[in-house]
């Protein structure tokens, strides 16, 4: 048998969804198909949603790359969409060419990734032009969100902020509310429907069921980011129940 693969993120302190939300898809996928994974974390202190405390949380971002290089992960992503994202458009190329040096400077050959890159490029290997998103952020973190994405060349025709500042709460958000509140999102011109543009709002229970709703693709920052880990592994990006992205079809 294959040595399971190891993912390791650089996470948040006070985040609780994405040590949930990815190994919950990555374990489904092991019931269909053959390969294994095992899950590793980093953390940065953070606590409220805030500029200068995303701020701060950033200045820790290469110690936990270098933690996980000493693990030997075979794919590393950072966990907070928001904290690279309010720090000005295309700002996770740069997170990530650093944090692929501190790997390497340890020894770790993992291709290194960040949540924020990955909604990026996810909505692009669905050739999203536009889109509708819901976060969990205070309006004015929320609008970086969306100048971020418009920089990268997607129009976000509306958007849900739900203006949650503390972490913790973020993270208990009912998934069942975003199938609530998706119904006063302006999807009907959108060729994507972000669910979730923040890697600590709970949303993979609703995913599938929106995007039937809808008929359209449906998407979180998580649902992105197991998208390009598989990628970036090489494998199938096939998950059952996640969406377009993840079919094995996008």
């Amino acid at each position: 048998m294959n040595a399971p693969v190891r993912i390791g993120q650089i996470v948040p302190s006070s985040n609780t969804t994405m040590e949930t939300e990815i190994p919950a898809m990555l374990r489904a996928r092991e019931a269909v198909r053959p390969e294994r994974f095992t899950f590793h974390s980093s953390r940065m202190r953070m606590h409220k949603v805030t500029r200068e405390e995303l701020k701060r949380m950033n200045s820790e971002g290469l110690r936990c790359a270098a933690e996980l290089a000493d693990a030997r992960v075979d794919v590393m992503s950072t966990a907070c969409l928001v904290a690279i994202m309010a720090m000005g458009p295309g700002y996770h190329r740069q997170v990530e060419t650093e944090l692929t040096e501190v790997a390497r400077a340890n020894n770790c050959d993992a291709p290194v990734m960040t949540s924020a890159g990955a909604l990026i490029e996810g909505l692009q290997i669905l050739g999203a032009k536009r889109i509708s998103l819901m976060a969990p952020y205070m309006r004015p973190l929320c609008d970086e969100v969306i100048r971020y994405i418009e920089a990268e060349g997607i129009e976000v025709l509306d958007s849900i902020a739900f203006e949650v500042a503390d972490n913790l709460e973020v993270g208990r958000i009912n998934p069942g509310r975003l199938t609530e509140e998706v119904r006063k999102l302006r999807t009907t011109e959108a060729d994507v429907v972000v669910l979730s543009a923040c890697v600590q709002m709970p949303s993979l229970p609703a995913i599938q069921a929106v995007e039937d709703a809808l008929g359209k693709p449906v998407i979180s920052t998580a649902i992105c980011t197991t998208r390009r880990m598989l990628d970036n592994l090489g494998l199938e990006p096939y998950v059952p129940n996640a969406g377009t992205l993840l079919s094995g079809f996008a």
